[in-house]
């Protein structure tokens, strides 16, 4: 069975060969670790493997650990991301308590995180999640709407637009992962030339980081495999 330690290592070889092949600075894809469901000893044995950047789907237990490692870890420097679907009345804890936000896909959701941000944390982070396959059952603005979404947050004083997020469709074949990937990316280079601060493709997960990494990702989530297979009883 093999450690934490040793899956984060596997994984940033896959990252650092991906981005050898095609040609990119080798600096430029970042690994969030997903630790949604998994316990606080995990996430322990990631820290202790090097890993300072945090991924989590589910408000409540984000928002644990958060406080946890700010407790009992409070001179190590984690960086942490909420990337789950947002409901209005859970915005208030994700301003507070996070360092970017992956899944904005309306206006009154933007609005309110810049509203209930607290002032003494600085600006939050956040990528506008794009729905590039139009699928019902994804969260997501459409492609035509982000300019648009881009525009109002880049007014908003406390929250600063750094880019796209997507979870594209299910697509085991190689041409057609890049094919979905690519659509983020011409969206992306369209916003970049709008706003300069614009950094950030959050896309690409286990089953297509390759593909992601060659569309031009600059981070890729991955959570099953570091951490193996979720348990999802008594999650909200």
């Amino acid at each position: 069975m093999t450690s934490i330690k040793q899956n984060i290592n596997q994984i940033t070889h896959q990252i650092e060969n991906s981005i050898q092949k095609c040609g990119r600075n080798p600096d430029s894809v970042q690994l969030l670790a997903v630790t949604k469901t998994k316990p606080i000893e995990l996430l322990e044995q990631a820290i202790e493997a090097g890993q300072r950047i945090f991924g989590e789907n589910y408000v409540q237990e984000g928002i644990e650990k958060v406080q946890y490692f700010q407790k009992q870890h409070p001179t190590t420097s984690l960086e942490w991301h909420f990337i789950g679907p947002i409901q209005s009345n859970k915005t208030r804890p994700i301003a507070e308590h996070f360092d970017w936000v992956h899944s904005v896909e309306r206006l009154k959701i933007a609005q309110r995180l810049n509203d209930q941000r607290p002032s003494e944390l600085g600006e939050l982070n956040v990528l506008i999640q794009v729905n590039t396959s139009s699928e019902e059952s994804k969260s997501g603005t459409t492609a035509e709407e982000v300019m648009e979404l881009a525009a109002a947050i880049d007014k908003m004083p406390n929250l600063t637009l750094r880019g796209l997020m997507s979870i594209p469709a299910n697509v085991s074949n190689y041409a057609g992962q890049l094919a979905a990937f690519k659509q983020l990316t011409s969206i992306q280079n369209q916003l970049r030339a709008q706003y300069p601060q614009v950094d950030t493709l959050s896309m690409g997960m286990s089953g297509d980081m390759d593909a992601a990494i060659e569309a031009g990702s600059t981070m890729v989530r991955i959570g099953t495999a570091i951490f193996g297979a979720r348990d999802y009883k008594n999650k909200e």
